[in-house]
């Protein structure tokens, strides 16, 4: 049996690694599984990736163990255009996942992990204060954060002393896959200024997909409408006072 580390980088599974040290917990292996958007572009931006080459070296002299990156068998974009092979659906493209949740996790991340985990102890970086995400451990997944008590905010602290402060935390409070449909419109918003090709991914798979980005049946193309408005001046980029029915009155005043 071997006991592995879950490394995504984010600040809790980094902090981890430090709790795991402190401690004296045993640990045989630090495994991080690298999903990817197609075959050749990463479901991570790129200074994230070049923060986990920088992550890797760290990690490497201060706990003695290099990390593997593992890779999901499949890409995005493959899944995405897996045609269904039962249901009303069949014969049609997945698309867009249809219901709230991480297509990655379950789909893509989870699979090469679980043929890790078997008959092996799993760390995990869950914080002591995030109890709606303690029904994922189990006696074979341990959270050291939980164990001794360390919370989110401490997470944070102890990276930023190690140099281990993922880049994402200066735009969002979580990380995720570029194209992830639950990410926060602020970040779609700097997808679209920051990486124009990505957001031309996005708006090509948006128009081949059978189903919506959003359940509420908003597209890709609706968000690329409203950011243009904004661009325009013709709308104010504030989340809390945008409605929908605003970018359909502003369309129909063009029409007109």
């Amino acid at each position: 049996m071997q006991y592995i580390a879950s490394l995504s980088y984010g600040k809790d599974s980094c902090a981890m690694l430090e709790i795991i040290k402190r401690n004296g917990m045993p640990l045989d292996r630090i495994v991080h599984v690298e999903i990817m958007a197609t075959d050749a572009i990463p479901a991570d931006l790129p200074p994230m990736m070049e923060f986990k080459a920088k992550a890797d070296k760290i990690i490497k002299e201060r706990y003695g163990i290099e990390v593997e990156h593992l890779r999901a068998e499949k890409s995005y974009e493959k899944l995405f255009y897996t045609k269904r092979s039962k249901g009303n659906r069949a014969g049609t493209i997945i698309g867009w996942p249809m219901i709230r949740g991480s297509e990655c996790q379950s789909k893509l991340k989870m699979p090469p992990m679980r043929k890790i985990e078997k008959d092996n102890i799993c760390y995990i970086g869950i914080a002591a204060d995030e109890p709606n995400r303690f029904h994922n451990l189990t006696d074979r997944k341990i959270s050291p954060l939980v164990e001794y008590g360390v919370t989110e905010a401490e997470a944070r602290k102890m990276c930023e002393n190690l140099d281990l402060l993922s880049p994402i935390y200066t735009q969002s409070a979580r990380g995720g896959c570029w194209f992830c449909h639950n990410q926060p419109v602020n970040q779609l918003r700097l997808l679209r200024k920051q990486y124009p090709e990505y957001w031309a991914l996005m708006l090509k798979w948006d128009k081949d997909s059978p189903v919506t980005f959003h359940a509420d049946g908003h597209t890709v193309h609706d968000f690329d409408e409203r950011f243009q408005l904004e661009d325009e001046g013709l709308l104010i980029a504030n989340d809390k006072t945008f409605r929908w029915n605003m970018l359909n009155q502003e369309l129909s005043y063009r029409l007109f």
